[in-house]
């Protein structure tokens, strides 16, 4: 049985974010996102769960990271945050 694959959207201010990342990582960050839409806990990616209280997990490629919520019920990942690790944090 095959889940039904969820959707990727960015928050407005991480798509700005990831407009201005540097080409090869925004390559990266679509496969990523990609493996996300079928699985968002992905062992591949090595998915953690960010202390505090929302929901927020994140996945690293290389020095940057992709912070993002799950929305089960609509099938929805959510970009909060994407960037260098040093200020995505912040």
């Amino acid at each position: 049985m095959r889940h039904a694959a969820y959707r990727v959207e960015f928050v407005k201010s991480a798509k700005k974010e990831f407009d201005r990342l540097p080409a090869r990582i925004q390559d990266t960050a679509i496969e990523a996102l990609q493996l996300l839409c079928a699985n968002p806990f992905s062992d591949l990616l090595k998915v953690r769960k960010l202390k505090g209280p929302a929901d927020l997990y994140r996945i690293r490629l290389g020095d940057y990271r992709i912070v993002y919520e799950i929305e089960q019920n609509v099938l929805l990942i959510l970009v909060i945050k994407i960037g260098h690790r040093k200020e995505v944090y912040r």
